[in-house]
């Protein structure tokens, strides 16, 4: 099978070669190559030579165009810091919606132009490089971690008490703003969205099922209706939000390794598609190819049949080739 087809056949639950292996990498791959991580964000050639690389290096079943979140934030107008071997970052003391006013004169951006356009054509150059053997994953910022690049993490956390009308209508605003995104890298070949919402592991339980997950079942159900499938990530703990995230119909829960999984498993559906999560770094990039193996080995167990190998967030640079051989090996040594 290749490993488009993995894929498929896994999500849709029938009979698979193998586990699929489905790891975040974004500094690691543009490492793979050489490359500044500056280079690997601002030119989609690089972003998509490198990841089809590292994807067929190490034997992976999709690649990516994932790489930081100051995409739509930047062309926005949002302050965006730039530095050579890290990604950018949005300038939180100068968040673009500061004043909240300003939410009422943005105007959604072309996604066909900027950095977001740059996206889309990664999304193209990596269908055109994977062909019909890797999935290619598009990605788009969750309504949360949107909101927080705008506002400021901070005062989104104080507005979800003080102003919730507020935060519903900046929602709204970013919800719109990524369907439009996904819907354009859906165009350009990407198989499915992965959907990155990391604020929405601190805003706490009440808050993220009252005012954050309606909009999540919003996007998801805006990328469906494009023809597209979702993986979700959320970083951080998600122990307490886990139920909700279960609910949203998604193809992949890819989790952080702060969860266990069997705790995900025991929240969400017996359907469901878990990814991940040994710890990227105490195991994947610190520990020994045994240690890689023995903490996936312990993940199948805990999440059962429906599970992708992967790490509990992105791949750290500088994580041993021979630890990413180890994970991929075990994949294609095991089935469901």
């Amino acid at each position: 099978m290749t490993g488009r087809e993995r894929v498929a056949a896994h999500l849709a639950g029938e009979a698979v070669d193998r586990l699929p292996v489905m790891p975040i990498t974004m500094m690691f791959a543009a490492s793979q190559t050489g490359v500044s991580y500056r280079r690997y964000v601002t030119d989609h050639e690089t972003l998509a030579r490198a990841q089809d690389r590292t994807a067929r290096t190490f034997g992976f079943d999709h690649v990516s165009v994932i790489s930081d979140p100051a995409r739509e934030a930047h062309d926005l107008g949002a302050r965006i810091e730039w530095f050579e071997h890290q990604p950018p970052a949005i300038v939180e003391s100068e968040a673009l919606l500061a004043a909240k006013e300003r939410l009422s004169a943005l105007k959604l951006p072309d996604p066909r132009a900027g950095r977001m356009g740059d996206r889309v054509a990664g999304v193209r150059r990596l269908r055109e490089l994977a062909g019909a053997e890797l999935c290619v994953e598009g990605w788009v910022e969750g309504p949360c971690a949107m909101a927080a690049d705008l506002r400021g993490l901070n005062s989104l956390l104080v507005d979800l008490h003080d102003d919730p009308d507020y935060v519903r209508e900046l929602f709204a605003f970013c919800v719109a703003m990524e369907i439009r995104f996904a819907e354009a890298q859906l165009e350009a070949g990407a198989d499915y969205i992965g959907v990155g919402d990391a604020a929405a592991s601190l805003v706490g339980p009440r808050y993220y099922r009252e005012m954050v997950l309606p909009f999540e079942e919003e996007l998801v159900a805006g990328i469906h209706a494009r023809g597209g499938w979702v993986r979700l990530h959320i970083c951080g703990n998600t122990k307490k939000i886990a139920a909700g995230m279960g609910s949203l119909g998604v193809a992949i829960v890819d989790l952080d390794s702060l969860i266990p999984l069997e705790l995900a498993r025991a929240e969400m559906p017996p359907a469901q598609v878990l990814a991940g999560n040994i710890d990227p770094v105490r195991v994947l990039r610190d520990g020994t190819a045994e240690q890689v193996q023995a903490a996936l080995a312990e993940c199948h167990r805990q999440a059962g049949a429906r599970w992708i190998v992967a790490a509990g967030c992105e791949v750290p640079p500088g994580t041993p080739e021979e630890n990413l051989r180890a994970m991929a090996a075990y994949a294609q040594t095991h089935l469901p």
